[in-house]
């Protein structure tokens, strides 16, 4: 499993899909505030004058040397919501990105955000 700890070492390398086609370079990784567990990567997607974000979860990833692979097709992660390379996700659209997955969303018991970057 990638650990959040390793992000300096695998920072703007390639994530690639379950095929192990090249998605975009590895920007940071989000966890999950209820375990500090990673949770989700953001993944720097587009045309050089055009960079976005897109969320790809981090469940069954795993690193090989220089790159990080996510079980998610290519198409899918793309089509993930996205934000800005200098936005901060609010937490309002953390439920999309959830849903986009079909995976399951709440939030803290005190309707704490649910993703944190590190």
């Amino acid at each position: 499993m990638f650990e959040a700890n390793d992000i300096r070492e695998y920072r703007g390398h390639d994530v690639v899909d379950v095929d192990k086609k090249k998605i975009g370079a590895l920007e940071s990784v989000y966890v999950d505030t209820a375990t500090d567990e990673p949770a989700f990567a953001t993944v720097t997607i587009g045309l050089p004058t055009r960079h976005r974000l897109v969320f790809a979860p981090l469940a069954g990833a795993r690193v090989g040397p220089g790159y990080l692979q996510v079980q998610y097709p290519r198409a899918l992660v793309k089509d993930a919501p996205a934000m800005g390379t200098d936005d901060v996700l609010p937490v309002e659209d953390e439920a999309a990105i959830f849903a986009h997955y079909e995976l399951a969303y709440e939030t803290g018991a005190a309707g704490e955000r649910r993703l944190a970057r590190r």
